[in-house]
């Protein structure tokens, strides 16, 4: 490699193998004023982060409305025991933690050029399975449509992230991801004042309050989703409403991250890279980071409600109770995303969200005991119930974060859903530490969200000095030694383990 080439590598700082090409890209780069970059990527979030928003919101509120269900009398209506209740809560995560991986490489293989086709399927689908849960009669009908709907809904999420990805810088991904994701906290809020108004359907038709609650939200998310192939961008490259430049532009930025070739863009999911995910360290202890939200959240969120009326609330008002902590969360959520993004830290803002969660826990534990008897305790208890909700920030977080170092599209699309399958495990435990049998201490509820926060923050201050430590060896490296020391498909290959490329702390 020439002199020139290798003072132009130092100069742009570039992070990728195909040097020559990359310089040239470096120069069209600055000659990119910013003004046109929030021109761009202004028209990109008009597009796509209000959909995808909505149909979280979609999918959240079909998810987490059967606590609302419970307190309007389900499990009564369908003879369910404490365990029933929560076998049907806990089932939906099987099929959908199984299905992540599998429909993230669908949408990577078969669909990456149109995933609004992808999503506007899944939606249809999971909106009529939803619609069904207001027939059902008995446990086992309940238990069949609640696997259906873990099957539709595993697609959605993973494959949201892995869109954003594609389409922004990764110092620009949390502030995006935070937004969509704010709408499940708004689904929380907005699940609550939704099933106070259906359950006012009481009877009609000859259907329960709580039958109306799934019945509508169902009809209206499968008339999105076949609204979605018709709103929800797809890619750049087939985009007519950008222009030549502002196209050029994104591909340039996007592979550029990828510290790879562009003959790597369109590397496909094979076994290779499948086992680089599930052995990667790095992504099982962001497993162990995203529980420290997981747990607590779901838990939370299907019992919310029940929370409330053990705490003395009447369930009309126990419904409407649930709508300020949720709203907190998604205030707290977005604007930990925009500064994450704009100091280009990940760890910092996950750890206090984390911090906060085990306050919280801490605080609910003992005040349990008295929150039946004495006010203090119940207002004690409501503000721990918010400052939980300020854990927002860290789901967010860690995607962004597991986002931006998984260098190759292949093996972001696999990783990215990778962490949520593993991470929903959370939902599955939360499904259970909330018992009836302990109202209103819940114990179990409490002590366990409290572990899963305080070993999420463990796990992650691990893992924020190990990729310190990883960068600064790599630092001590020149980049004229490496590209002597490695071949281009060498460097390729290695992607976020490159010498080249620098892990988001």
């Amino acid at each position: 490699m020439s002199s020139d080439k290798i003072d132009k590598i130092e100069k742009y700082g570039v992070e990728t193998v195909d040097d020559i090409h990359t310089v040239e890209d470096r120069e069209f780069l600055e000659s990119f004023s910013e003004e046109r970059k929030k021109s761009l990527y202004r028209k990109i979030d008009w597009r796509l982060v209000p959909m995808l928003s909505l149909l979280y919101l979609f999918a959240y509120l079909d998810r987490a409305n059967i606590g609302n269900a419970k307190i309007e009398g389900m499990p009564k209506y369908l003879h369910l025991s404490d365990q029933q209740y929560n076998i049907v809560l806990s089932i939906f995560f099987v099929p959908y933690i199984i299905f992540e991986v599998p429909a993230n490489a669908i949408l990577h293989r078969y669909f990456s050029q149109r995933p609004s086709l992808w999503i506007g399927g899944l939606t249809i689908v999971w909106g009529l399975v939803m619609t069904c849960h207001g027939f059902v009669k008995n446990f086992s009908q309940l238990m069949v449509v609640r696997v259906l709907l873990g099957v539709t809904e595993a697609g959605f999420f993973p494959g949201a992230v892995l869109i954003c990805s594609t389409w922004y810088p990764r110092h620009m991904l949390q502030v995006r991801i935070a937004i969509f994701y704010t709408a499940s906290a708004l689904a929380g809020a907005f699940s609550g004042l939704l099933a106070f108004a259906l359950a006012k359907m009481d009877g009609l038709g000859g259907y329960k309050g709580w039958s109306w609650i799934f019945i509508i939200e169902g009809l209206a998310t499968t008339l999105l989703g076949l609204a979605v192939p018709f709103v929800l961008i797809d890619t750049a490259a087939g985009s007519k409403w950008l222009s030549d430049d502002e196209k050029k532009y994104i591909k340039i930025v996007m592979r550029e991250q990828d510290a790879e070739a562009s003959k790597g863009e369109h590397e496909g999911v094979n076994w290779k890279v499948i086992k680089s995910v599930i052995t990667d360290w790095q992504l099982l202890v962001h497993t162990i980071i995203y529980w420290s939200n997981t747990v607590p959240n779901y838990s939370m969120k299907f019992s919310m409600p029940a929370i409330m009326t053990a705490m003395g609330y009447k369930k009309e008002a126990a419904q409407l109770m649930t709508i300020p902590p949720y709203t907190i969360g998604a205030v707290a959520a977005c604007f930990a995303a925009l500064y994450s993004d704009k100091m280009k830290r990940r760890w910092p803002f996950i750890a206090a969200a984390q911090t906060l969660v085990c306050i919280a826990f801490a605080i609910l534990l003992p005040l349990g005991y008295t929150v039946k008897t004495q006010k203090s305790s119940q207002a004690g208890s409501y503000f721990a119930i918010c400052l939980a909700c300020l854990g927002y920030p860290i789901s967010p977080g860690v995607n962004s974060w597991v986002a931006n170092n998984l260098a190759g599209p292949a093996r972001r699309s696999v990783g990215i859903a990778f962490v949520i399958a593993m991470g929903n495990i959370g939902g599955i435990i939360g499904s259970y530490i909330y018992m009836d049998k302990e109202k209103p201490r819940y114990t179990t509820g409490f002590a366990g969200s409290l572990a899963f926060a305080a070993a999420g923050l463990i796990a992650g201050c691990c893992l924020e000095i190990a990729l310190i430590r990883i960068n600064k060896k790599r630092d001590a490296m020149s980049r004229e030694d490496v590209l002597a020391k490695y071949t281009e498909e060498e460097l390729a290959a290695m992607g976020d383990r490159s010498p080249l490329f620098r892990y988001t702390l």
